[in-house]
């Protein structure tokens, strides 16, 4: 189905969104976009509805697939936007958002379905699963001029860390909350602005009345920006993303500053959750 705006869609088309979970892909450009489209249908998603401007082609497999919402992906607040407009339309729903190049990993998910492991998140009473950020970038720059090969993918595999997130207002840290750094927003901060080196992104939640996206990718719902619940561990995802890598090499701020992104700490991405898991980069919890 294709919608030529997002209002059409939930005028014509909200029964996509009556059982999830559905994921939300909004298409900034065209890089690799049919692949993290057919990636997220295999993760066994009941709807993929991609936002991608109206001129945007799409392999016909993916094209049969996906519901297509024609929107403006370069506008101010285009994501934070589409997705709180969805979450008002969709109480209930389990969501997930990202970009176009952003591949979602999550323990086991090469032979169990998100919906799986949504349902196991579920019943430990938890509405929301924190997601890191993972960046991935192309080793050879000379070959792959925008950091973009799904086929000599790499990333960083230590140099994370966490800091305690401290509340606005009494400036006391926020229970269960953390900053995570990493990866190429680490290494190159001085090309990245301070409020965007973070890695974690709220990226997998249930939809409920007044919940409300914010621009850092937490929620006006403070437990739903917790790491975990208060008796143990809780499943975490990653989202392995190039969009940073892209950024850094199409920014002519900083494109002449990088010849490659290699470092002795990089290591060519498995596209398998068990490096995830090995690297510690996500948390399978009491799942198994």
């Amino acid at each position: 189905m294709h919608y030529p705006s997002l209002k059409e869609f939930l005028d014509k088309g909200k029964a996509a969104l009556a059982r999830g979970p559905v994921a939300l892909i909004l298409a900034e450009d065209e890089t690799e976009v049919d692949s993290t489209l057919r990636h997220h249908l295999s993760c066994g998603f009941r709807a993929v509805i991609l936002l991608a401007p109206a001129d945007l082609r799409l392999a016909a497999d993916v094209a049969q697939t996906v519901v297509r919402v024609d929107h403006d992906t370069l506008a101010d607040n285009a994501l934070t936007d589409a997705v709180n407009t969805v979450i008002g339309a969709a109480p209930g729903t389990w969501l997930y958002y990202c970009y176009n190049a952003e591949y979602l990993f999550y323990p086991f998910c090469e032979t169990r379905t998100v919906g799986e492991m949504l349902s196991f998140h579920a019943e430990e009473r938890r509405d929301a699963m924190l997601t890191y950020v993972i960046d991935l970038y192309a080793g050879d720059l000379y070959a792959h001029r925008d950091a973009v090969s799904l086929e000599d993918a790499h990333l960083d595999r230590s140099g994370y860390y966490a800091l305690a997130r401290p509340d606005p207002v009494t400036k006391e840290p926020r229970e269960r909350q953390l900053d995570f750094f990493g990866g190429l927003r680490w290494r190159y901060e001085e090309h990245i602005p301070a409020p965007r080196r973070k890695i974690d992104r709220i990226a997998l939640f249930r939809a409920k009345p007044g919940l409300r996206l914010r621009d850092d990718h937490t929620f006006s719902d403070e437990e739903y920006n917790t790491y975990a619940c208060p008796w143990h561990h809780n499943l975490t995802a990653a989202i392995c993303s190039f969009r940073t890598a892209k950024a850094l090499k199409r920014n002519p701020g900083s494109t002449f500053d990088i010849e490659t992104f290699r470092w002795h700490n990089s290591v060519p991405f498995e596209w398998h959750s068990r490096q995830l898991l090995d690297l510690g980069l996500m948390e399978p919890g009491q799942w198994f």
